[in-house]
Parts: structure tokens; sequence; C-alpha cells
């Protein structure tokens, strides 16, 4: 189900939040989370509910696990076998093709016919996100950052919420533990306003912006060796704020959903088109990733602790690793390489970039998250050297479908992303001016949902 479609607008969420309210025992409610979260997730298919649920109670019993035992080897236990059996599924739907279609690949460099089969395997929606939420937790319990629940269903209620479970943020127990446990004493007038706020900002951003950059981007891209320099530049551009307001708009509407229920999910984008360079684009760009890999990886190899090899060495893993998480294909490892390569390169040529003008450092890093994105938008190595090659060399050919309007979609884009206020700038107020400009707001992206059918997010493919 699409926050951006008729039936969660009309249907799934004014029952969810009626009903919600209108229940008053803390058990009560998070059966409720449960069930909707369950229904929302199933919607895709229904299959997939029971991999969730099993990665759910393997999760919850290993927690139970650290508050019964103290023996270390016990512990050990609760930590490896249900953090493999996560890993497990995980690599299964997600890497396994992966996997056979590399092998076959290297056999072919070196002339051997690898007879390797290609597995029907259909990736659940999610899987990247909520096996992220289990496997924090289970770290958290076992380093006693966290006392794990012994109420199953507020655990669950943690993994299956409806409102971050496809496409994060990845949200850790610790982050909102406080606000599920007084979830009975929530108050709904309180988080209304900030909760429709964020949502219809999201929607906006989704919508009004992501989509309608996409009408563009999207065909000229599926004839891709087509374009000339110009017209590979706005493609590439276009996507560039494409994949950010499509993936900020669902963080946005997942942190407004969140307030309407009472819990409060930390954001996950702060303006990262506003970075100044290659670490500071990393503490704004998908935040929730970015510290999940920094704390769970990178200081437990030893972040910076070591020396300078160790550092960089530990750089080029944790940024390859999560290039890998993104999508089971070399140009994501390529990608996530780039950007290990410019973390390393800043952490060397730190003092000379600083010394240049902020507008300077903010246009410069742009640019090379813009070519980065050449490879997290490619399905081929072939196509990210064609597209990289038609950047830089002058090459004749079309221009986007609908250039005028396309110039002035990334105008607005760009100036509301590396200039403008996000989501959380906003100031929370109710006023009679804002909602009419809200109301207005929700029509033009409901004229526009109704004529047109809901496009998925992004990153549900991840």
């Amino acid at each position: 189900m699409l926050f951006n479609s008729v039936i969660f607008l009309f249907a799934f969420l004014p029952i969810t939040y009626l009903v919600f309210w209108g229940l008053r025992a803390k058990q009560a409610r998070y059966i409720w989370l449960t069930l909707t979260g369950y229904i929302f997730y199933g919607y895709w298919d229904p299959r997939f509910c029971l991999l969730m649920a099993f990665s759910t109670l393997v999760s919850y019993f290993a927690g139970l696990g650290f508050l019964k035992y103290t023996n270390p080897k016990q512990r050990k236990l609760c930590l490896v076998i249900p953090i493999a059996v996560d890993l497990l599924m995980l690599a299964f739907f997600k890497y396994f093709n992966f996997a056979l279609d590399s092998v076959r690949g290297i056999g072919g460099w070196f002339g051997a016919d690898v007879a390797l089969p290609h597995l029907n395997i259909i990736l659940p929606v999610g899987i990247s996100f909520y096996t992220f939420h289990t496997i924090t937790y289970i770290v958290d319990a076992y380093r006693g950052v966290i006392t794990p629940t012994r109420n199953f269903f507020e655990f669950s209620t943690y993994v299956s919420l409806f409102s971050q479970l496809v496409a994060g943020p990845i949200v850790r127990f610790r982050q909102v533990e406080a606000d599920l446990e007084a979830l009975d004493n929530a108050s709904r007038t309180r988080w209304i306003v900030p909760g429709v706020q964020f949502f219809l900002v999201g929607l906006v951003e989704k919508v009004l912006i992501a989509d309608s950059i996409a009408a563009f981007v999207d065909p000229a891209l599926q004839n891709w060796d087509a374009l000339s320099t110009l017209g590979t530049w706005m493609a590439m551009l276009g996507y560039t704020f494409q994949l950010y307001f499509d993936f900020s708009g669902y963080s946005s509407m997942a942190v407004g959903l969140g307030y309407l229920f009472g819990i409060r999910i930390p954001r996950n984008f702060n303006s990262p088109y506003k970075a100044l360079d290659p670490s500071d684009f990393w503490q704004r760009w998908h935040i929730s990733l970015s510290s999940v890999l920094r704390d769970y990886l990178y200081i437990p190899l030893g972040g910076n602790r070591n020396g300078t090899f160790q550092t960089y060495r530990n750089l080029m893993i944790t940024m390859l690793l999560g290039g890998l998480w993104h999508g089971a294909s070399w140009v994501f490892v390529i990608w996530g390489a780039y950007h290990g390569l410019l973390l390393c390169a800043y952490r060397v040529f730190d003092t000379q970039w600083n010394a240049l003008p902020r507008v300077a450092r903010q246009l410069g890093m742009f640019f090379l998250v813009v070519i980065g994105w050449v490879f997290f938008r490619a399905t081929s190595f072939s196509m990210a050297t064609g597209l990289l090659r038609q950047m830089f060399v002058p090459t004749e050919g079309i221009l986007v479908p609908g250039s005028t309007l396309a110039a002035l979609a990334i105008g607005v884009a760009a100036w509301w992303s590396m200039i403008g206020p996000n989501a959380f700038d906003l100031e929370v107020r109710d006023t009679w001016p804002r909602r009419v400009a809200f109301v207005a707001a929700f029509a033009a992206c409901l004229a526009i949902i109704a004529g047109t059918r809901s496009s998925p997010f992004l990153y549900f493919q991840f």
C-alpha cells in the first residue's frame, strides 16, 4: 500500500487512526498497530507477512534470552544465532541470485561456462529495513543499551509500524521506546498539527516534485544513449532531485504518521544538498542508515582509533557494504566505493577543501554527489560509463522530453533542496493562512493522484 494512494488516504489511514484513538488500553493499541502494520504490508503480497513474523519472533525470543541468561556464552548465542538467521534470510532473498550471476560472470572471464540456475526469487518489500530494525534491537540488548521488552505486541509494534515499515527510517528501539511505553497516555491533540504538517509536506515532495520530475527523467533514461550532453546532464540533475524528494518525502510522511499515533520517528534527511563536504553529506543523507553503519559497523571495526591505514580500510569496508545494502548489483558496490574514496580523500585534503568559499564547497560537493548518482541509477556498468562519457564528452543527441518544463521543475527542486527549508526547518503553527495553503496543496496532490496511477517510492526496491 502506498502513502500516496486513494485507498491509504481515504480508507486505511482514517480507519486506523479512529480505532487507535478509540482504544484506551496500551495493549489494545499495540495489538491494533501490529494488525494494521501486517495489513499494510500484506497489501502487496500476504505471503511475506510470514517472513516478517518469523523475523519478529526470532528477535523477540533473543531479547528474552538476554533477560534470562547472564552466562557470557549463552548471551553470545542469543546474539549470534538470531542475527545469523536474519542475515541469511536477507542474503537469500536479496543476494542469492546476485551471487550466482557473479560466479557465472567471473567464470566467463576465464573462459569457463559455469552452469548455475537463476532462481525466480521475489524480493520482499522493505526486508532490508525491518531486518536492520531487528538486528539493532538484538545488538543493543546484548550491549545493555536497552532492556528488552517482555511484551511481544510492543515489540511487534516496533517492527511492523506501518509508517516506517517498508522504506524507513531505520528506527532503533531505544529511539521510540519511551513513546511505546507511554502509548496509552499519548496526546492526540498535541501531535495532530505537526503530524498533519509533516505528512502534507512529504506528500508535496513526493507527488508534486518527485513524480513531476520523474515524468521526464524516466523516459529519458530509458533511452539514455540517444541523449545529448545537455540532455544527459538534465536527466541526471533531474534524477538527483527526484531521488531526494522521493525519499525525503517518504521520510517526512513517516514522521508525520508517527506523530499522528503519538510516536516520534527521528529525522532521516537534513537538506543533504546543502552539504559542504563528504562527511557533512553523510550526516545529512539517509541519516538513519549512515548512523547505523557508523555505530554497528565502522566503530566496531575500529573506526579512526588505530591509525590512518586502518581508518581508510574501515571507511571503505563500511561504504562498500552500505552500497551493497542498497541493491544486489555491482554498480551499487561501485557507488559505495566511490563515496568511500570521497570520504578518504576529504580526510587527506580537508584543510585545503575547508579553505574554499562556502558556496564553492556546496556546489563542489553537489557536483560530486551527482556523479555518484550516475552509478546509483544505472542498471549496468556499461550504462554508467556511457552516461559519464556523454556528460563529459560533447555528444549530439536529443534533450529530455518536455525540456522547458523539465528545466522549470529542476529549478524549483534546486532552490528548495539547496537553499530553501526542509520539513524540519518549517515552524509548526496552526493558522488559517497555513490551513488554506495545506488544503490547496493536498487538493493539488489529490488531483494528480486521481489522474495518474500512484507511483511507488524509489527506495521500496531496497
